[in-house]
């Protein structure tokens, strides 16, 4: 499918049915596969045959899917998990292991950032977070003997900064190590990280690639550039035999295209489970098929809505960079240019109280802690999932009293605009 253009592979990439199969991907509801010999399964616990034996590790429905969104990145192998969270834990640990050191944006998801700040640090791997805007040399400073790779998200949830990936590549291979990106705000729809030197994409596919609140998920990419073996020092656990698979050493034997995806699938799906289900799979593709539709609208919206709010009286601040005055507007420009997403933080001049009006007076914006839905949804942290911070940790934790986040869904944006018109008309 590389030669198609994203609209098509978002339809048609990852499966081919054959004369009189399924024109839908088929749904493999199975936990386990019948094999007519020991030999023959046997092959498939030594990786010298493909199939599927267990679905924790692999299953048909996931690989079609998975195959989709490879091509949808450019990438060469991908695989599914139960989560985004999940996805990035898998992308880190399948490098990283105790006394390994990372460099990450500080600008991340909160989930992300406390697992790589805590979760991980109790497992003995330490880490470095750095602005997204840090110079050449500071996020060189940045790095140790140990630093295994550099971390960051394209379009940041929920500061919305942009990074720029370019640098961060630049400066992660200049110290032999993979840049790793989160690109679920954006999608490949709107932008493909491989293309600016980016080495791994993780998602959480829950989010606008299912578009509908419908099912967990997430996904790992890898763009098969890295060579592992030109650094085969740092990285033992894609170098070195893995006993646990009778001695196989994943890179000589799978090559940079497919080394880190199978070592991913078969020694830490294996050990640790997060294996989204065929049932999800199938919901993610559905979602898959009108992303290149849907991105479009999301993006129309939050353009709308961005360009309302920064205009209206009762406004502090407006953070998308899709607006001129925006600190990333430039940087957007080059990384996309065709828009980044449909979610939009600002403030509210009144602070607390004017942001807990505002929520009460929402009529088809619903208050939920999802973002990047068909429908609109938004959050005040300050009333909700951080309540119980004083205003002055807030600002601590880069969620003041006034932030309100919004995800503009597929809506009109006429009724979206009069929406939060109406609730800011409510603020006294």
């Amino acid at each position: 499918m590389n030669d198609y253009k994203m609209g098509t592979k978002c339809v048609q990439a990852g499966y081919t049915p054959g004369n009189g199969e399924p024109r839908q991907i088929p749904i493999v509801q199975s936990t386990t596969f019948k094999y007519s010999t020991s030999e023959d399964m046997g092959k498939l616990f030594d990786l010298e045959a493909s199939g599927y034996f267990y679905s924790r590790l692999q299953n048909p429905t996931n690989d079609y899917v998975a195959a989709k969104i490879a091509a949808m990145e450019g990438g060469t192998a991908a695989m599914l998990t139960s989560s985004g969270q999940a996805a990035n834990f898998f992308a880190l640990f399948n490098i990283c292991e105790c006394g390994d050191h990372i460099v990450a944006s500080s600008s991340i998801y909160g989930g992300t950032f406390n697992l790589i700040a805590v979760t991980l640090k109790k497992m003995g791997i330490s880490s470095t977070f750095v602005s997204p805007d840090a110079t050449e040399d500071e996020l060189n400073a940045a790095f140790q003997p140990n630093t295994k790779l550099m971390f960051g998200e394209t379009i940041a949830n929920p500061a919305l900064t942009v990074l720029d990936i370019e640098l961060f590549a630049k400066v992660a291979h200049a110290h032999d190590v993979p840049l790793i990106v989160d690109n679920t705000f954006p999608t490949p729809v709107n932008c493909r990280p491989f293309e600016w030197g980016a080495d791994i994409v993780t998602h959480s596919t829950t989010k606008y690639m299912d578009g509908h609140g419908a099912a967990l998920g997430g996904a790992i990419i890898d763009s098969g550039r890295f060579d592992w073996m030109a650094h085969a020092e740092k990285y033992p656990g894609l170098c070195t035999p893995d006993e646990s698979y009778h001695g196989i050493t994943y890179a000589e034997k799978f090559g940079k295209e497919g080394a880190f995806i199978t070592k991913c699938t078969s020694q830490l799906m294996r050990d640790l489970g997060c294996m989204q289900s065929p049932q999800n799979a199938f919901i993610l593709n559905l979602g898959l098929e009108s992303l290149h539709v849907r991105m479009p609208k999301h993006v129309e919206n939050g353009q709308a809505v961005a360009e309302f709010l920064e205009a209206h009286p009762k406004v502090a601040y407006v953070n998308y960079s899709g607006l001129p005055s925006s600190k990333y507007y430039e940087r957007a420009q080059k990384y996309l240019p065709n828009g980044g997403c449909g979610v939009v933080s600002f403030g509210l001049k009144g602070g607390r109280e004017a942001a807990s009006v505002f929520m009460q007076n929402l009529k088809l914006g619903a208050i939920e802690t999802h973002v990047a839905d068909a429908r609109t949804c938004c959050l005040n942290p300050a009333t909700s999932t951080h309540r119980q911070m004083t205003d002055e940790q807030l600002i601590e934790a880069g969620v003041p009293a006034e932030l309100i986040r919004i995800s503009l869904g597929l809506e009109d944006k006429e009724d979206l605009i009069a929406d939060i018109s109406n609730a800011l008309d409510a603020i006294k």
